[in-house]
């Protein structure tokens, strides 16, 4: 059922009233009781969520959550491998550097 806005125009009373679509226009202000009141043209009729917490991912199917937490999953394996592989060729680049000026230092000396 929606929510009505209503003016009076006597008294200039101002106020919202939820009725249903079928029911009849209000007539009679609630304040001055004179017929001057009138149904103000609202928003339509959209639906208008009042408060907080109201978010499109709040009622994501089950099946689109478990694909996002795969995808996210698969993400982040893929780049703790990439930073992995790069550690060990980094400390392997290292140590065949250090070993081949091991093997220049020995030849010299004989």
């Amino acid at each position: 059922m929606p929510t009505y806005d209503y003016l009076c125009d006597a008294c200039g009373h101002e106020f919202e009233l939820f009725q249903g679509i079928n029911d009849a226009t209000k007539k009679k202000c609630p304040a001055c009781k004179k017929l001057k009141l009138r149904r103000l043209f609202g928003a339509g009729a959209a639906l208008m969520f009042k408060g907080s917490g109201f978010y499109e991912t709040d009622y994501r199917s089950d099946s689109y959550k478990k694909g996002a937490a795969a995808d996210k999953k698969s993400s982040s394996e893929s780049s703790s491998e990439g930073k992995s592989d790069s550690k060990t060729t980094g400390s392997a680049d290292a140590s065949k550097t250090a070993s081949s000026k091991k093997d220049k230092g020995s030849k010299s000396d004989s």
